[in-house]
């Protein structure tokens, strides 16, 4: 049934027109051609594989291979600086195997980036957020059920900032290297373990490249900090060049979930960049402090010694200049005595 208008009146034409018979016929002619040829081709692949030998084995892909579907979910909250948007983009391009997404709304809850893994296929995530513009903070976490860490991000160089000598394939795979103090603690296990399947790249990835040519470094100190650096790997005598990014992590609490729950460890040493600063300006209220002090005391001993008495005669021997006649009569009464 076709509705035409025209000269201000609508009229149906329940047949259809010449053209319209001549499009049916040529749509239906196109979808025979397309099942011959499938047929065709269903044939070719039954002879195919009726003339292999039995004992052959089957060729497999690079997606049959690729069994590892780890995806890391790589993105940030609104307000973060130039500094470490440009952290973020030297993690998606050290990871193949990332996932991308919009910035995240301030007034959102952590718990929604659970359902943006879901809704990205992807099991893990690396969040960065900024507060107050100051402190960036990064969460490493599986969803969605955990486990997290959280961790204050400090000394941050990036790529182009660093203009390393080092280079590497894009999309290579990584050695991860980890310190021996990560084998000691529990927690240090978990951090070890949740970072070699975040920034390890799966085998066999679309993405990835088959190269093993650059060294990532995850070193544990004293002070309880973890330095992450890139290298890349020269020579087979293990020369080794630094490409970027080096920034510090400061855990602060390890969580059972994903962005929260109960918490499984929290750093003792942890001291919060607020309470930092803090002190920071306490010292230089304490230094304001001495000196005014000081001044007061000095006040205070002047107006004390203003009522001791003082001889001028000792004064005046203090202060008295050595002259040549001085010196002269010294000598003469030094002669009269040995005379006497």
């Amino acid at each position: 049934m076709n509705t035409h208008w025209g000269g201000g009146r609508v009229w149906c034409s329940l047949r259809g027109t010449s053209a319209d018979k001549n499009f049916g016929s040529r749509s239906l002619g196109n979808q025979a051609f397309k099942m011959a040829s499938r047929k065709r081709k269903i044939q070719d692949e039954v002879e195919v594989n009726e003339n292999r030998p039995k004992n052959t084995p089957e060729k497999k892909t690079k997606k049959e291979k690729w069994t590892n579907k780890q995806r890391v979910l790589v993105f940030c909250g609104r307000g973060i600086t130039h500094r470490a948007r440009h952290l973020m983009l030297d993690l998606r391009t050290l990871l193949p195997h990332h996932k991308a997404d919009t910035k995240l709304d301030r007034k959102d809850k952590l718990f929604i980036i659970n359902e943006v893994c879901e809704m990205k296929n992807c099991n893990s995530c690396i969040y960065l957020e900024m507060r107050k513009r100051k402190d960036l903070f990064m969460w490493f976490s599986f969803a969605p059920h955990g486990p997290s860490a959280k961790f204050l991000v400090e000394n941050v160089h990036t790529m182009d900032e660093l203009k390393m000598t080092g280079n590497c394939l894009k999309g290579s795979r990584p050695i991860l290297s980890f310190d021996q103090h990560f084998d000691k603690k529990p927690e240090t296990q978990l951090l070890k373990e949740m970072f070699i399947q975040i920034f390890s790249t799966p085998n066999y990835h679309p993405k990835s490249k088959p190269f093993i040519d650059h060294i990532m470094t995850f070193s544990k100190l004293d002070d309880d900090r973890i330095w992450v650096r890139n290298f890349q790997i020269v020579e087979e005598d293990g020369t080794l060049l630094e490409i970027g990014p080096r920034f510090v992590l400061n855990l602060v609490r390890i969580f059972e979930g994903s962005f929260g729950g109960p918490t499984l460890y929290e750093n003792p040493h942890y001291q919060s960049p607020n309470e930092h600063r803090r002190l920071i300006r306490r010292e230089a209220a304490h230094k304001y402090l001495d000196r005014v002090e000081s001044k007061q005391s000095l006040e205070v001993r002047r107006e004390a010694n203003k009522d001791i008495p003082r001889d001028e005669e000792d004064v005046d021997d203090i202060f008295h200049t050595i002259t040549q006649s001085d010196i002269d009569k010294a000598r003469a009464n030094s002669k009269k005595t040995i005379q006497k």
